[in-house]
């Protein structure tokens, strides 16, 4: 039996326990017919807990389509659903997925597409970067070398790829990007 069922077993054990030892002499006058009411269990999850208050955005066709690109590519380099939900996340942050071109003035530097990458930091051509197959290649090029990034909290993981000024800002797209993740990447 593995770590995390097995403590998953205990915790439902244990509440299971506490609930008999805090509810039954309350059940034990309670008029089931009036009172009955479902019970919820917590289980815990494997998956890591987003960090911080978390962020929100209603996605047009256009940032679906960018999400189901991010997933094909991560797919397409064999990499696991983790690699694409830190990749969704950080183009969430980066861009709110959109394939962003340059923007003159409200630009930083050369940033461009759904990584706001660089071309004058070897990101690639500004038509390679804004090819969503492209830069999510090339971010996921990236976390690759990154040790042990599978089990880092995802902020850590993507702020070593991006090397941004405000390097806490992706934890704050993880449920979203989580939940995209589980829509869109058996789709």
């Amino acid at each position: 039996m593995n770590t995390i069922f097995r403590k998953s077993m205990l915790s439902v054990a244990g509440l299971a326990f506490a609930g008999g030892v805090f509810a039954g002499p309350i059940a034990a006058h309670a008029n089931p017919a009036v009172d009955a009411k479902p019970a919820a269990v917590a289980v815990q999850s494997a998956a890591p807990k987003p960090q911080g208050d978390q962020s929100h955005i209603t996605l047009n066709d256009e940032q679906t389509a960018n999400v189901k690109a991010i997933i094909a590519a991560t797919k397409k380099a064999g990499l696991p659903e983790r690699a694409a939900v830190i990749s969704i996340a950080t183009s969430l942050q980066e861009s709110k997925l959109e394939n962003l071109g340059h923007l003159g003035d409200m630009n930083d530097h050369d940033s461009l597409g759904l990584f706001q990458q660089r071309p004058s930091s070897g990101w690639g051509t500004p038509e390679q970067i804004t090819d969503p197959e492209y830069s999510t290649t090339a971010f996921l090029k990236g976390l690759k070398q990154v040790d042990g990034w599978q089990d880092m909290p995802l902020t850590d993981a993507a702020q070593t790829v991006q090397v941004s000024a405000y390097p806490d800002a992706y934890a704050q797209w993880e449920q979203q990007a989580t939940d995209l993740v589980t829509q869109h990447w058996n789709s």
